[in-house]
């Protein structure tokens, strides 16, 4: 479904840039114009995200333990700092624009943009059904941006075509490029929090062992570490301090502990250590950062036999 939206929207968006850069330099509009560049931006940024999602279905490797998840992750935040650029750049020409005004033919941007309505809301329609990870939904938001964007265009040109006045294209264009920064920021947010490894949306440190800790045999939780190994693949490594029980015991408490994790937060894929004494680092998460940057193959003294 994924690659099948992708590929249709690639072959429209392709079009539709065409279509628009044309109509753009025709009617001198830079409402059009900004049309065009962002929808280029979006034909990258399409074509990144298809890329992705062959990329993080390859399995893991010896160098590459957790696979390549992360890929469609790198892609959104790509696009998103894409689309930031080019909105900067559309607003130093609007206020150019603003300052000297320059004559646009509104009924071709009228055209133009009603077919880009059509094509864009279609794209979007599809890409949401889609729409599972970021990778997926920075590519909807781009769409979804476009759909309304192209509308304003619209209502940009009937506006001209009434009034005469034409610095309502550059304010149109201003206007248009808010709407794409801030549909950006929450895609590199989101993208930033997963490459730097912190809780995934929605989820704490505090409820996650407040659960764990609710658990029968549990008796305290630390050293949580949670983090997202995709957009929608999460991690959790922690500690579990139990009584000191057989080895088939704890792991009816190990097999409930996933299970809280599984149905509750949706993470499968967990690293527990159970233990009975005293941790170093149960008052806290304690990531060691030393000297030690190199692993020895060298025999202590004290280890070697004679």
């Amino acid at each position: 479904m994924s690659v099948r939206a992708l590929r249709y929207s690639l072959l429209a968006t392709f079009a539709y840039v065409l279509v628009t850069l044309i109509a753009g330099l025709r009617s001198h509009s830079l409402a059009l114009l900004s049309e065009s560049g962002h929808n280029l931006t979006d034909l990258l940024a399409l074509l990144l995200s298809w890329v992705a999602v062959f990329v993080q279905t390859r399995p893991p490797s010896s160098t590459k333990t957790f696979g390549y998840h992360r890929a469609g992750v790198v892609a959104a935040f790509i696009n998103a700092i894409t689309l930031v650029g080019i909105s900067f750049y559309i607003f130093y020409e609007a206020v150019g624009r603003m300052r000297h005004p320059v004559e646009v033919q509104p009924q071709v941007m009228i055209w133009v943009a009603f077919a880009g309505v059509i094509m864009n809301g279609t794209i979007s329609w599809f890409l949401f059904r889609a729409a599972h990870d970021v990778n997926m939904r920075s590519a909807f938001i781009h769409q979804m941006g476009d759909t309304l964007s192209t509308a304003a265009v619209i209502v940009g040109g009937w506006a001209i075509m009434l009034t005469g006045q034409h610095w309502i294209d550059p304010a149109l264009s201003i206007g248009i490029s808010c709407l794409i920064l801030w549909s950006s920021l929450g895609i590199i947010q989101e993208t930033l929090n997963i490459l730097l490894e912190g809780a995934p949306r929605g989820m704490s440190v505090e409820q996650i062992t407040g659960a764990l800790a609710d658990v029968n045999g549990v008796n305290d939780v630390h050293d949580v570490h949670v983090w997202s190994i995709g957009s929608d693949t999460h991690a959790l490594a922690c500690h579990i301090r139990i009584d000191d029980i057989p080895l088939s015991e704890s792991d009816v408490i190990l097999r409930s502990v996933k299970v809280v994790l599984s149905r509750n937060f949706h993470i499968d894929h967990t690293t527990i250590q159970l233990e009975n004494g005293e941790c170093d680092v149960a008052h806290g998460c304690l990531i060691p950062i030393g000297s030690h940057n190199h692993f020895s193959t060298k025999v202590p003294k004290a280890l070697k036999t004679s």
